[in-house]
C-alpha cells in the first residue's frame, strides 16, 4: 500500500477496510464524479493526481484542489450519504484502490481511528481548497503553474508529467495561449522541458524558487493534521 491514509490505520482496524479494497487503474481524463452525482465509491490513490474542478454555468472551470496518495476522493461519504460538489477528474494516470461508500461507512461506525482520520483529512482538504481560492485570485499564472507542477511531482514516481494544454488551461483558469507562454518562459530558464502535452521537470529547486507561498502552506497543513501522511 502506498496510500498514506490507509497505511496510517492501526493494525487492529485493517480488517474493517482492507478486505474490501479493490485495485483499479485510472487513465488520464477519466471522469469520476460530476457535481450532484451520488458518491457511492471512495478512491484511495496509490500514485497520481485527481483534480477537483469547480464548474460554472457557462462551462468555465478551475481547479479547487487535488488529491493524491496523501488522501482519498469521496471520503466524507464514510460519514453519511453525499453528493459530489465538484467535478473529479483523473489528471495523471493513477493507480488506486476503491471501496464502496456503504462498506466504508460501516467501518467508520466501528472505528474511532477511522473517524479521526476522516475528520482530519476533511479539514486538510478544506484548507487546501480555500488556499487555492486565494492563490487563484492573488498570484501570477507563472507562480501557480510552478505550484501545480510541484504538487504533481510530489505524487508521481517520474519527472515527466503528461498534461494537455486544455487541462492546464482549465486547472489555472486561463487561455491556452497563456499556458504556452508560461511554459516557454520556464523552459527558457531550463526549469522544464515543454513539448505538446508533456512537461519534463528538469530543475525542481528552480520551480520551488518561483512558486508562491501556497505550495508550502498546503504541504505544512497536511503534515500538521496528518503526521506521517505528508506527500
Amino acid at each position: 500500500m502506498q496510500n498514506r491514509l490507509l497505511t496510517a490505520l492501526p493494525s487492529a482496524d485493517h480488517g474493517l477496510v482492507w478486505p474490501y479494497l479493490t485495485p483499479i487503474d485510472l487513465e488520464r481524463g477519466r471522469l469520476l464524479y460530476d457535481p450532484g452525482d451520488p458518491i457511492d465509491t471512495v478512491y484511495f490513490p496509490l500514485d497520481g493526481v485527481i483534480s477537483l474542478m469547480t464548474l460554472m454555468e457557462n462551462g468555465a472551470a478551475i481547479e479547487s484542489a487535488t488529491i493524491g496518495p496523501e488522501g482519498a476522493l469521496g471520503l466524507m461519504a464514510a460519514v453519511s450519504p453525499r453528493q459530489s460538489l465538484s467535478r473529479a477528474i483523473v489528471q495523471t494516470p493513477c493507480r488506486a484502490v476503491r471501496i464502496s461508500a456503504d462498506q466504508l461507512h460501516e467501518a467508520w461506525e466501528k472505528s474511532p481511528a477511522i473517524r479521526k482520520l476522516v475528520d482530519k483529512h476533511t479539514e486538510a482538504l478544506f484548507g487546501h481548497a480555500i488556499q487555492s481560492v486565494a492563490c487563484n485570485a492573488l498570484h501570477s499564472v507563472e507562480a501557480r503553474f510552478c505550484r501545480w507542477l510541484l504538487t504533481c511531482h510530489d505524487r508521481i514516481s517520474t519527472n515527466t508529467v503528461a498534461l494537455t494544454q486544455e487541462f492546464l488551461a482549465d486547472m489555472l483558469g486561463v487561455q491556452r495561449t497563456t499556458v504556452t507562454a508560461v511554459a516557454r518562459a520556464l523552459q527558457k530558464r531550463d526549469y522544464i522541458r515543454y513539448r505538446r502535452g508533456i512537461v519534463d521537470i528538469i530543475d525542481r529547486p528552480g520551480l520551488e524558487a518561483m512558486t508562491c507561498e501556497c505550495y508550502g502552506v498546503v504541504r505544512r497543513n497536511y503534515e500538521r493534521l496528518l503526521p506521517g501522511t505528508n506527500f
